[in-house]
């Protein structure tokens, strides 16, 4: 049977597990569980990367601004994991995640391949953003969880800080998508690239980011 817990009923929690600080430093779970925070340490590194390219590309002057905001925090989470590391007298290095490599690529695809200046390409924009959001969430949930089983509390207040504001900044990016700009694409022209009109509109920004290959960093 799976169960759910919500921040809130997890810090309530009381660890079962009583095992000595040595088991804590070499257990599976402690590998495991730091194994999953360079995992998602690297993925932090590669939004910071890949966010002011999405910011460059977007047409509406709310997503550029969602998306500003979005590598301020982003920044500030970098700096929570690195909290942890040093909490648990780890180094903080990242591990190459293929996941989202894999997203990245896609985001500069859809840049490629989405009409400049449209709303197409804000709504391709938004999802691109959610697809990595969602894993964050699921990756910081579980992080969480396990920070509790192991008794390190701080680590637990830390992550989940940063799981709630990856989740209010899905929820601003739902707002934002429904609000106007999946209606406004759904009613613009299918035609080429090529074709759309280099005018630039208020508040929006036209500069194509062409696909290249994904920078990585060291694992």
């Amino acid at each position: 049977m799976v169960y759910f817990f919500t921040p809130k009923n997890l810090f309530a929690m009381r660890s079962k597990n009583n095992g000595s600080a040595e088991k804590q430093k070499t257990g599976a779970l402690r590998k495991f569980f730091v194994d999953q925070l360079r995992d998602i340490y690297y993925v932090e590194k590669q939004m910071i990367r890949s966010l002011p390219e999405m910011r460059e590309a977007a047409t509406t002057e709310e997503l550029q601004d969602a998306l500003d905001e979005h590598l301020k925090q982003t920044e500030r989470q970098v700096k929570r994991l690195e909290k942890v590391f040093e909490l648990m007298e780890e180094s903080s290095e990242g591990k190459r995640c293929e996941a989202m490599d894999g997203l990245v690529k896609e985001t500069r695809e859809i840049i490629a391949e989405t009409p400049k200046g449209s709303m197409t390409r804000d709504a391709a924009l938004i999802i691109a953003a959610q697809k990595v959001e969602h894993y964050e969430i699921g990756t910081y949930g579980g992080l969480v969880a396990l920070a509790l089983t192991m008794n390190m509390r701080r680590a637990a207040e830390l992550l989940d800080k940063t799981l709630e504001e990856e989740e209010r900044t899905d929820r601003n990016l739902t707002d934002i998508a429904e609000r106007y700009i999946n209606m406004e694409a759904e009613e613009e022209p299918s035609q080429p690239q090529e074709q759309q009109s280099e005018t630039k509109k208020p508040g929006r920004r036209t500069k194509q980011i062409e696909v290249e290959e994904i920078e990585t960093l060291p694992a």
